[in-house]
This record gives C-alpha cells, structure tokens and sequence, in this order.
C-alpha cells in the first residue's frame, strides 16, 4: 500500500467518523416537521447533507429507540409510508445538542 492510500484512507475513515455524528443533529434538525424517509433525505441532500439509504433508515430506527423520533405508518398515494417527527424528548435534545454544536464550531473555528 503506497504512502498516499494510506492517507487516504486514514483521512476517510475520519471524515466518516466526523460526518456520523452531523448527520445524527441533520436528521434531527429535520423532523421538527414530521416527514418520511425518502422527503427527509431529499431535504437533507439538497442541502448538501448527502446521505443514502442504507445509512438513514438504521440511523432513523437508532434514534426512535433512544426515544428521539417517533414514527406510524400512513397509506399516502396508495403506498404505506413510515412518517417520523421528534418526540418531545426529541425536541429537548435537539436543543441541546444545536447549542453544543455552536459552541464546538465557535471554539474549532478559532483554533482553525
């Protein structure tokens, strides 16, 4: 392995690391309003959060069982959807954690 895929890789595996926990705030951000997975995504990605399936649905089923997110089924356009929104211990984190994140991205941005 050259010296160069080395760092390549090393550099993704922290951009990866770093990007899980955004898109944990992302999601959550996102349900104040309830939506289904595939609107959330597209909401999401057309503001440049890009996430694909297989990484929102077990993130969306991991916050709704830390009591973050609650969900139902719904039958819209002849199709059974999942809608999720926050929960309002959802709210309360949501809270908490956009507070957390200005004050780490304050605190990086002077460091940087």
């Amino acid at each position: 392995m050259s010296q160069s895929t080395s760092n390549q890789d090393r550099f993704e595996n922290l951009r990866l690391e770093l990007r899980r926990g955004c898109l944990s705030l992302a999601v959550l951000s996102q349900l104040k309003t309830e939506r289904y997975g595939y609107t959330l995504r597209k909401a999401l990605n057309e503001q440049g959060m890009e996430i694909d399936e297989g990484t929102l649905y077990p993130l969306l089923r991991r916050l709704e069982s830390h009591g973050l997110l609650t969900s139902e089924w719904r039958e819209e356009e002849k199709r059974n959807k999942r809608f999720y929104r926050l929960s309002s211990e959802g709210k309360q984190v949501l809270k908490q954690l956009a507070a957390e994140w200005q004050s780490i991205n304050t605190s990086l941005n002077g460091i940087l």
